[in-house]
């Protein structure tokens, strides 16, 4: 099933209450614990929370919500936090991750410790999957949190993680926009070279289960009349499921622009590592928050 939108991932989550596993690095934040608790309630995940247990369980009070002691660890040391939500994973205690008030830094690195992470060999990379409601499906913006200024490695890379997240939401074989602020290769824009490198990598298979497009500018992504007007012939014009971005600065922007100019919904999620991680900002929404794990409770379903 190729989910359109959010409702649609959230019903059938609600539905088959499968309570997926999610073991949280640094639970001590009001509203990671609020967007847990719905989920939990809704027998979406079954949470294990990590970090300081005091505040846990005072801030869990606070919500008139409870769950059973032994799913709350306690560790009052950031670092120490995420290695054991890590090793909850890597035990098979728990399905994914999700982070917390943790650093970002501190749980990267201890998914990616040689010895005890969960390291694949790819970047790990970050994905807003966005449900805009002027888009006519779910939308991926990658990268727009982790990887400053991916060379062409790093977005090969970052595109085959985001189309291994997109077909666990169903997507067959999804469409992915290199976007570049024009259309044709320039010698001296580095990321027209790249876009156009990634799309010969699709057409050869290196990139799997996937159709790219590059370069291509904004508005031959989403507007067909704008693409005739220029004779931009493809099948990812007005129909993409990833946009490629350049680098962070401007696919976080754009992420944002989108949330905040279209009232879009968005998930967070880092991807590469042997599960998907949920990595909100401190300043998400409940919304955003709640959305966030329930994508990732699917992606992990699908495998």
């Amino acid at each position: 099933m190729e989910y359109k939108n959010f409702d649609e991932i959230f019903n059938v989550a609600r539905k088959a209450k499968k309570g997926v596993r999610v073991a949280v690095a640094a639970a001590e934040e009001e509203h990671v614990l609020e967007a847990l608790m719905k989920a939990y309630r809704e027998s979406i995940v079954d949470p294990y929370l990590v970090g300081d247990e005091k505040k846990i369980r005072a801030l869990l009070d606070g919500l008139q919500e409870e769950i059973p002691s032994d799913h709350i660890i306690h560790s009052d040391d950031m670092d120490k936090t995420a290695h054991i939500a890590v090793q909850l994973v890597k035990n098979r205690k728990a399905d994914y991750l999700m982070k917390g008030i943790v650093d970002t830094s501190s749980l990267i690195k201890a998914v990616l410790d040689k010895d005890n992470g969960l390291s694949t060999g790819r970047v790990i990379s970050h994905i807003n999957i966005l449900n805009i409601p002027t888009y006519k499906k779910l939308l991926g913006l990658s990268d727009t949190a982790i990887i400053l200024r991916p060379d062409l490695a790093q977005k090969k890379d970052i595109v085959q993680n985001s189309v291994d997240a997109l077909c666990a939401l169903g997507y067959e074989k999804p469409k992915v926009a290199a976007v570049t602020a024009v259309e044709k290769v320039n010698s001296k824009m580095q990321e027209t070279v790249d876009a156009d490198a990634l799309k010969q990598m699709s057409l050869s298979g290196e990139l799997k289960n996937c159709i790219v497009e590059g370069p291509i500018s904004m508005d031959l992504a989403f507007n067909a009349d704008s693409a005739h007007i220029k004779g931009y012939i493809s099948e990812v014009t007005n129909n993409a499921d990833i946009l490629l971005v350049p680098e962070m600065t401007g696919g976080n922007i754009l992420a944002k622009a989108l949330s905040i100019f279209t009232k879009a919904t968005s998930s967070a999620i880092a991807l590469g590592a042997k599960v998907p991680i949920v990595l909100t900002s401190r300043g998400a929404s409940v919304k955003n928050k709640y959305a966030s794990i329930v994508v990732a409770s699917e992606m992990v379903k699908a495998d």
